[in-house]
């Protein structure tokens, strides 16, 4: 079923000139905090992911980059991209609640596939889960499609699975 079109979860409204002014570039130093104050709005923070952990991994791999949008208030988007080697991946898409619907996400996800693009990346994954009706709606409306797949997943320190 495609969500975006049977009404049960994406759907944009217009864009906001707040937005349209915003710059998109790599995280700075300076700018962690603020990056994950927008995922914590979003409700991306999960007990079991330390997001400043994921920063500073992301940023030392030399494979990742973390992308933001800022404008005249901060950051108002952000978005993980990453080269595994085989295919890219996304993360920590994020745009502050105000500017949702305006197309600020599908901006970041295009930077990011750019991103992903220049280092010869032919094909982009990412994981939802299959609760979040409204973001599986959003990727489908900017092209994404669903592929039947198994994640499977282990916590390599020994600790139980999570959800």
């Amino acid at each position: 079923m495609d969500i975006a079109t049977a009404g049960l979860g994406f759907s944009p409204r217009p864009p906001e000139d707040r937005f349209m002014k915003a710059t998109i570039r790599p995280l700075r130093d300076a700018e962690i905090e603020a990056a994950v104050a927008v995922w914590t709005a979003c409700g991306l923070i999960e007990p079991w992911n330390d997001p400043r952990a994921d920063i500073a991994r992301a940023r030392a791999s030399g494979s990742a980059e973390i992308l933001v949008a800022v404008d005249d208030t901060g950051i108002v988007a952000t978005i993980m991209a990453g080269d595994d080697g085989h295919r890219g991946w996304l993360y920590y898409l994020a745009v502050a609640p105000d500017l949702q619907r305006t197309g600020l996400g599908r901006q970041m996800v295009g930077a990011a596939e750019d991103w992903l693009r220049v280092r010869g990346v032919a094909k982009v994954m990412l994981m939802i889960r299959p609760t979040n009706l409204m973001v599986r709606g959003f990727y489908e409306a900017i092209g994404y499609g669903h592929q039947d797949r198994t994640i499977m997943a282990r916590w390599l320190d020994g600790r139980p699975m999570t959800p």
